[in-house]
């Protein structure tokens, strides 16, 4: 039925030039019998077309104001050419390169060196909040105004310079890194440089960027959770005092990071202009406002407690609160533009910011519990030499390089002037949950030594602030179950928008509609046509090179780099292919979320491997890093592959059956020996666990971005102690196992070497203890009830000890 109705569609294009063909060809009453069959089939043609735009139209919701805002907000690069099947690995490498200046490189060794230096992790996260010389420091250095301009008095910095500040901060302290991302994020500052007005700017961005005035953004309420638009309880409406414009505005949001110390917060509202007050300027709908802390009817102050994170969070509330016109950002003109600001600044919030906190825990896990498992012994042998350790600190390992690749690449592409919304959304689901993992990884293997609260504790508080970044800015399982792909089919789909654009059209414009969809449509087919073929072919040659590939090819980096290109290709082809196929269900797509999570899982596992691949490409020469660099593509390959034959055996929708049969044809044309990957070789997890455990150059690749105390600092920081012992560790095991083959006793200084580690791992082992735990329980009289308890017992017995007589 489409082919014909394709071979209708053509002859209504050309229908003109036929008839005017034929009617100097034929006979008069020839002429007219072709141009009455000719009028024919195109009348044929034009109701298939009519009728066929109907019934998408009939079947596609509308698109509302905010989705529309958001359609055309943002930009689409890389993640479009995945959903063409056509990526390209050499076009990311000559297009995106993550740099930073020197300047930029002297503040990362230099200025957040010190802020670490004066933070004690476990103190902050006691006390609940920094001691006034670190805030004033952050101040003074311009850590909250790192992306503020230097014409406004900030530092100017890029988006991988801050990535790699806060990403080193997560390694020390999450809470500092938490506070440090806002400003520099989705903070008013970058919405004032971008939308603000001239007196807002200069008002307001010097403040911002001296620390003066802390900022935050106040967007979440109660009713809203992940659904930012619906901006629930956070309304204004356009009044007139006293000859002034403004908006009266009541409004409850919570969850607001910075809020109980913020000296200006912007502030999401819904406007709304009953009695036309706006005129020409401005409109109605998402508005943000400038409010600072002492606006008059403003409530910040109270606190949120995050799990047993420090970090300020809190509530902005207030009721009929009058904010003049010119405290709307951006001015009358921008009200009811909030959204194409929001989205657009979204993209470094989410794809670099909470991601930069997983890369941190990575460099952390992958450095200090590495060091930790070959300090730590059990049954007289290294932890490190235990298969399950190994399995776990190779997985953390390569879920490590996975996520600092993935933020190389995606900080690399926001200093391109890029904000791509569908990955920034990859990125920020994807790297949080790889965090969580890698942090899960390292408590399992640190065991006691990582439940212990204490200063020598460097992963506990990593392991309770992760989970609060998996819930924020979406959480995860929203954006995964529909987040990604809604947006991504829509908008990184080469014919998709167009498509859509023309179902929404009026009943006046249905005859341009309907052309404009029928093109799109047939484009589509055309495009599924093709991506079908080619996911055939591909999986053939990848299943062929995969079945007949040596264990040992990764260690050949051309090879590497060419088996992996090409079964990416092969994977993208598959999930252009089902991309395709999701048109089966129309708008009730949107209801799909367990299709679209697999989806995600796939789009997610490309993206990133592609990010791999770019970072393999631009740091060869690290030895080792063919092997981390190949434990991580193949778990990333079998994820794609484990989403995508999921989807298949679960296509939904009436159509479903249909689509499913495609579906498998397209991407396992040869069934299970077209689905050729698996988990990586219990050899390569030994080798990465190993080069992880030993020194190599990949500790020292994941040792990059770690904070270190200086040598000989008597500061207590278990990272820096573990880092340090593990080459001394290493030589005193190689110098015992030497001893025993030799069967002799060690020389003096073999000796030596072997005490220095033992008192190392003596020291290294330990795990703080209190006198007390609270400052009730430290007072002299103090008893503890259940102490109490036993005391009055005891009192009313005759034998109150086992040694006194019966």
């Amino acid at each position: 039925m489409l082919i014909s109705n394709r071979a209708l569609y053509k002859v209504s294009v050309h229908s003109k030039n036929s008839s005017r063909a034929l009617a100097a060809a034929l006979p008069n009453s020839a002429q007219k019998h072709q141009l009455t069959q000719n009028r024919n089939i195109l009348g044929i043609a034009h109701a298939i077309d009519k009728r066929l735009y109907r019934m998408a139209k009939s079947v596609m919701p509308p698109i509302s104001q905010t989705e529309q805002i958001a359609l055309g907000s943002g930009t689409i690069g890389f993640d479009r050419d995945i959903f063409s099947g056509t990526p390209s690995l050499q076009h990311l490498v000559d297009t995106y390169q993550p740099k930073v200046s020197p300047e930029e490189q002297a503040f990362v060794d230099e200025k957040v060196d010190h802020l670490c230096s004066i933070l004690n992790d476990h103190d902050v996260s006691m006390k609940k909040d920094f001691t006034k010389e670190a805030w004033d420091y952050m101040r003074n250095e311009k850590f909250f105004g790192m992306k503020i301009p230097k014409e406004w008095g900030g530092l100017g910095f890029s988006t991988h310079a801050v990535s790699l500040v806060l990403s080193k901060l997560a390694t020390h302290c999450f809470d500092a890194n938490a506070t440090v991302a806002v400003p520099n994020s989705l903070g008013p500052g970058e919405l004032l440089v971008r939308y603000g007005t001239p007196e807002q700017k200069e008002y307001f961005l010097p403040r911002l960027a001296d620390g003066t005035l802390i900022p935050c953004f106040g967007l979440t309420g109660p009713h809203s959770g992940s659904d930012a638009t619906s901006l629930h309880e956070s309304d204004c409406v356009v009044e007139s005092r006293n000859g002034e414009l403004g908006v009266r505005a009541s409004f409850k949001k919570r969850y607001i990071t910075l809020a109980p110390i913020a000296g200006v917060v912007g502030l999401g509202l819904n406007l709304t202009d009953p009695n036309g007050l706006l005129g020409d300027k401005g409109a109605e709908g998402f508005s943000v406002a400038l409010l600072e802390r002492d606006h008059a009817g403003l409530r910040m102050g109270k606190r949120h407690m995050p799990l047993n994170a420090a970090f300020m969070n809190g509530t902005v509330e207030g009721e009929d609160v009058w904010i003049p016109m010119s405290m709307i950002l951006g001015g009358q003109e921008r009200c009811g533009f909030g959204w194409n600001m929001f989205v657009e600044c979204l993209a470094e919030g989410r794809g670099v910011s909470l991601p930069a906190g997983s890369i941190g825990a990575a460099r952390t896990v992958a450095s200090a519990v590495g060091a930790y498992s070959r300090v730590r012994k059990q049954f007289r042998v290294p932890i490190a030499e235990f298969g399950g350790i190994q399995e776990a600190l190779a997985s953390a390992g390569s879920d490590g390089l996975i996520t600092i690749a993935g933020g190389d690449l995606m900080n690399a592409i926001v200093d391109n002037h890029e904000a791509p919304m569908v990955i920034s959304s990859v990125m920020k689901q994807n790297c949080t949950e790889r965090g969580r993992r890698i942090v899960e990884k390292g408590m399992d293997i640190a065991a006691g030594s990582a439940i212990c609260r204490g200063d020598n504790n460097y992963i506990g508080n990593a392991y309770m602030s992760l989970p609060i970044a998996i819930t924020v800015e979406g959480a995860n399982i929203m954006t995964r179950s529909f987040q990604i792909i809604g947006q991504g089919l829509t908008r990184c789909h080469p014919h998709m928008l167009d498509l859509i654009t023309s179902l929404q059209a009026p009943k006046s414009e249905e005859k341009e509609a309907t052309e404009k969809f029928v093109k799109q449509f047939y484009k589509i087919v055309g495009h599924g046509l093709s991506n079908f073929g080619g996911s055939i072919t591909r999986g053939i040659r990848a299943t062929a090179a995969t079945k007949t590939r040596s264990k040992t090819a990764y260690r050949n980096g051309d090879k590497l780099l060419d088996y992996h290109e090409q079964q990416l290709l092969r994977l993208s082809a598959n999930f252009a292919l089902t991309a395709d196929l999701c048109f089966t269900l129309g708008g009730s797509l949107k209801f799909e979320e367990l299709l679209m999570g697999r989806l995600a899982d796939a789009l997610g596992a490309i993206y990133l491997g592609y990010a791999t691949l770019h970072h393999y490409k631009r740091r060869r020469g690290i030895e080792g890093l063919e092997a981390l660099t190949e434990h991580a593509m193949l778990r990333l390959e079998k994820e794609a592959q484990d989403a995508l034959h999921t989807a298949s055996d679960n296509f939904p929708g009436v159509l479903g059956p249909v689509a499913s049969t495609v579906m498998k044809v397209g991407c396992f044309p040869l069934g299970n020996m077209t689905r050729p990957y698996k988990e990586p070789s219990d050899v390569l997890t030994k080798e990465v666990s190993k080069l992880m455990t030993t020194p190599s150059d990949i500790r020292n690749f994941f040792q990059e971005g770690v904070y270190m105390t200086p040598e000989g600092s008597s500061t207590v920081h278990q990272v820096s102690d573990l880092i340090r012992a593990v080459p001394i560790c290493v030589e005193a095991d190689q110098i015992a196992a030497k001893l025993r083959r030799e069967k002799r006793q060690p020389t003096t200084e073999e000796a030596e070497t072997i005490a220095q580690a033992d008192a190392l791992r003596d020291v290294l082992i330990q795990v703080d203890v209190f006198e007390s735990m609270t400052t009730e329980e430290s007072m002299d009289e103090y008893v503890r009830p259940a102490l109490a308890g036993t005391e009055e017992r005891l009192a009313v017995l005759d034998r109150k000890r086992f040694e006194q007589v019966a």
